[in-house]
């Protein structure tokens, strides 16, 4: 029985002198030290808007920081800067209302209104004030309530309704009679 690989001398690697040994050692630390230390320049330098760029700047660095939104304070006791029944309906109402979309009864149309009218003012105002159907809040608006109660007014009247106008809110009543 014979070997198929015959082992007559010794082994014999890649390296054959001391040199070549030294210059081994010296790469296999080197390479990877080097490597490293390209990495982490790599990964700590500030990557930089390019020249004449004004990313930075402090008109940009505002722009990016700005709030999203803001908060309006109304005055309920301004009678003068709330909205007319007419304006808030044009503003919010006529969408739905004057097409008749998402089974809204549309303006004017009486016979449709009519049964919504029999229920009394204060119900048509719940409706509108906490949503009803496929109508939200509100109608989906951003109106102080006595507003909205100035819309329903409006749209009931125009759907042969007879009511009347709302009166203003307490703190405007008081502040227009003083004021007289």
């Amino acid at each position: 029985m014979s070997d198929s690989h015959d082992h007559d001398g010794p082994h014999e690697g890649p390296i054959k002198t001391p040199k070549q040994l030294v210059l081994a050692v010296l790469f296999s630390f080197i390479i990877p030290i080097f490597l490293i230390v390209l990495l982490v320049k790599y990964v700590v330098t500030d990557h930089r808007d390019a020249a004449g760029s004004n990313g930075l700047g402090p008109e940009a660095v505002a722009q990016r920081i700005q709030p999203i939104g803001a908060i309006e304070v109304k005055d309920a006791s301004d009678v003068a800067s709330l909205k007319t029944g007419e304006q808030v309906y044009a503003a919010q109402c006529t969408a739905c209302h004057g097409s008749g979309a998402a089974g809204a009864p549309k303006t004017g149309d009486t016979a449709a209104w009519a049964p919504r009218i029999a229920t009394g003012y204060e119900a048509l105002l719940t409706s509108a004030l906490k949503g009803k159907g496929a109508m939200g809040a509100q109608g989906g608006g951003d109106f102080s309530d006595f507003e909205i109660s100035r819309a329903v007014v409006y749209l009931a009247n125009k759907g042969g309704a007879n009511f009347a106008e709302p009166k203003a809110p307490a703190a405007a009543a008081s502040a227009a009679s003083a004021a007289n």
